[in-house]
């Protein structure tokens, strides 16, 4: 009789973390409905710096271990609102990209969106395909949205492998059954990596719907598309969370869930 042993196969590492995505606060132009776009830098309202300021005391006791934020000025002085009041992580340096950028309205940027929908209608297209002369197309932003991903996933990986990779099977509890409680912590309580991200509206709009539609991320419980794809409000929060793999030298995105989308009760405080 010829007895074979039985290898086990090394166990695959991973690192799971949480991505916080914000919505920058209001500017003059958000309250008169007018388009933003690239080629208008508008600083935030008076009410966008209240809305930047609640967004940090609601924020203030989550711990972020990296932050991305879109290079325009509404974004930036979201951020460091958001820092300012931070309790775990105020010194926390600011990555400024200019691929977390709003998307290009082209010649529509300035003018009213009453303005942008009936070119919309016009063209038969809805808000979300439409692309004006000059202006970004969907395909494009969701270009610079894979590209932001990839580049945070290795900057992510390089920083903090060691500090949170741990074999597959050790992620016991999936990320689908953190308890939502509607708390600022939820799904990333004992997730020592965090990554917070402030950019724009019609941005967040087409990288959700990536996420959905291409990464196949899952939703929350009682969640369904037509809130995932909608507009988050200024200074909405919207959370995931992402398990990526170490091959061959680079980091794999191997999984991602939502957590919650679109909050934006601490405004209302």
């Amino acid at each position: 009789m010829r007895y074979y042993s039985v290898i086990n196969p090394p166990a695959m590492k991973a690192l799971r973390f949480g991505l916080t995505l914000v919505r920058h606060g209001e500017t003059q132009y958000n309250k008169e409905g007018l388009l933003q776009g690239q080629a208008i830098d508008a600083p935030l309202s008076e009410v966008g710096l209240q809305q930047a300021e609640a967004a940090g005391r609601y924020l203030k006791d989550v711990k972020f271990s990296d932050l991305f934020v879109s290079d325009m000025l509404r974004a930036r002085q979201t951020a460091e609102s958001i820092m300012k009041n931070s309790s775990t992580c105020p010194g926390l340096q600011m990555a400024c990209d200019p691929l977390l950028k709003e998307k290009s309205f082209g010649i529509a940027e300035g003018g009213r969106m009453e303005d942008y929908r009936e070119m919309a209608k016009a063209a038969g297209q809805s808000l979300f395909d439409f692309t004006p002369p000059k202006g970004e197309t969907g395909e494009q932003v969701k270009n610079r949205v894979k590209e932001f991903l990839e580049k945070m996933l290795q900057q992510i990986g390089a920083r903090h492998w060691h500090d949170g990779g741990l074999d597959e099977t050790s992620l016991s509890t999936p990320a689908e059954t953190s308890p939502v409680e509607g708390k600022a912590d939820d799904g990333v309580r004992g997730v020592p990596v965090h990554a917070l991200v402030v950019t724009h509206g019609a941005y967040m709009c087409v990288a959700v719907r990536y996420f959905v539609e291409e990464l196949l991320c899952t939703l929350p419980l009682g969640c369904d598309k037509a809130h995932m794809f909608s507009l988050s409000p200024n200074t909405g929060v919207c959370r995931f969370i992402l398990t990526m793999r170490k091959e061959e030298g680079s980091f794999k995105l191997s999984g991602i869930h939502c957590v919650f989308m679109h909050r934006g009760d601490h405004v209302k405080q």
